[in-house]
């Protein structure tokens, strides 16, 4: 039974209240220290990618040049561009921290990431047919979701997912599935949705493994091997962090019947079922983009996400007061938790379940906007 049931609509009222209160108070408090924050993160981010790319051309120096080209990679992915591209630094007026500018070091587009993830996502978290990201069109992840053979390559196909994430989500928009398997999508619409996608794949491509080989000269080698280590370690990290954030097993999901008549306090509880959190210190909270705090992300996705940890205790006492959960644990527990249920939902269940992912593809509001 979903917790929605618990609620009357007084309470339903009262919650989108009292978290509308935490965000205006946040937004009238941007300023300066938000600012360099960003800036202070953008130039390190810089110099580690610089510093490991050089480092990379020296044998004895490798290690740490894949470490730091790593960590560049994750930083400019979640810290950076995530949060950037969701419009948490619009305010500054800096052109190149506005989420319209922004574009990252990832094989998808800013455009159709802001599309699959700011405008379905967000808007429809975990409502199955419209959220994509439920099981990203490759894997089942609700027990309301029809059980076909091809889920039995659930666990493989998650493995398969974590190792070539960013070339997963830039394909996202595309919704292969409804060509490959549901035949609702012609391959010409495939391939003209397909070029831009391509446009940008082929760019990074080129910069990782043909420009900075070549300017290594006779360390090309290691140089190559180092830029396939780094995407890796920053593909598997940033899947692991959103899985960990979305799929444990105590994380509800929900029928489109939920979206009728859905008041702003109904959306801000929908965001907290839907969401889990993860514990650890601050390094953590940063390399995670701070979606380590995916409950306070999904309620005020706008909110620069380092302010998460500062409100976090009043999103809890809220949780608290209201009878609600607040699913968090620590990384290792909410990665078992996951992958238990991608197991689990690998095999036909009770029911077989009922509906089919095909999620939607028009612009819609944010409900967070108010």
């Amino acid at each position: 039974m979903s917790n929605f049931s618990k609620l009357s609509p007084k309470q339903f009222a009262a919650i989108g209240a009292e978290f509308d209160a935490i965000r205006n108070r946040v937004l009238a408090d941007l300023g300066e220290r938000d600012a360099d924050y960003i800036r202070t993160l953008v130039k390190r981010q810089r110099r580690l990618e610089v510093g490991g790319r050089v480092m990379m051309m020296i044998p004895p120096t490798w290690p740490l040049g894949v470490a730091a080209l790593s960590v560049s990679k994750i930083l400019d992915n979640m810290e950076i561009g995530h949060n950037v591209m969701h419009g948490q630094y619009d305010w500054m007026g800096d052109p190149t921290l506005n989420s319209k500018n922004f574009d990252w070091d990832s094989a998808d587009t800013a455009k159709n990431w802001k599309q699959t993830h700011n405008v379905e996502h967000h808007t429809y978290t975990n409502v199955l047919n419209r959220d994509h990201d439920v099981g990203y069109g490759l894997l089942r992840m609700s027990t309301e979701q029809k059980w076909e053979p091809r889920f039995l390559a659930n666990v493989p196909l998650t493995v398969i997912l974590h190792t070539f994430f960013q070339h997963f989500v830039a394909v996202q928009n595309l919704k292969l599935e409804e060509y490959l398997i549901y035949k609702t999508k012609t391959g010409a619409q495939l391939k003209e949705d397909f070029k831009p996608v391509w446009k940008k794949m082929r760019k990074q491509l080129a910069k990782d493994y043909l420009l900075f080989p070549a300017l290594a000269g006779p360390m090309a080698p290691l140089v190559f091997v180092g830029n396939v280590a780094a995407n890796l370690a920053r593909n598997v990290w940033a899947c692991a962090v959103i899985f960990n954030g979305h799929f444990p097993e105590d994380v509800e999901q929900f029928p489109e019947s939920v979206l009728e008549n859905e008041t702003r306090g109904h959306w801000y509880v929908r965001q907290l079922l839907g969401s889990a959190n993860f514990s650890g210190g601050r390094l953590m909270h940063i390399m995670s983009g701070n979606l380590s705090f995916q409950i306070e992300h999904h309620l005020f996705p706008d909110l620069p996400a380092h302010r998460y940890a500062e409100i976090a205790p009043e999103v809890r006492a809220i949780c608290e007061k209201y009878g609600l959960p607040y699913n968090t644990g620590t990384f290792l527990q909410q990665t078992l938790s996951t992958w238990k249920r991608i197991f689990k939902l690998s095999l036909p269940t009770r029911g077989n379940g009922r509906a089919r992912l095909q999620p939607v593809t028009e612009e819609a509001p944010l409900r967070m906007a108010a």
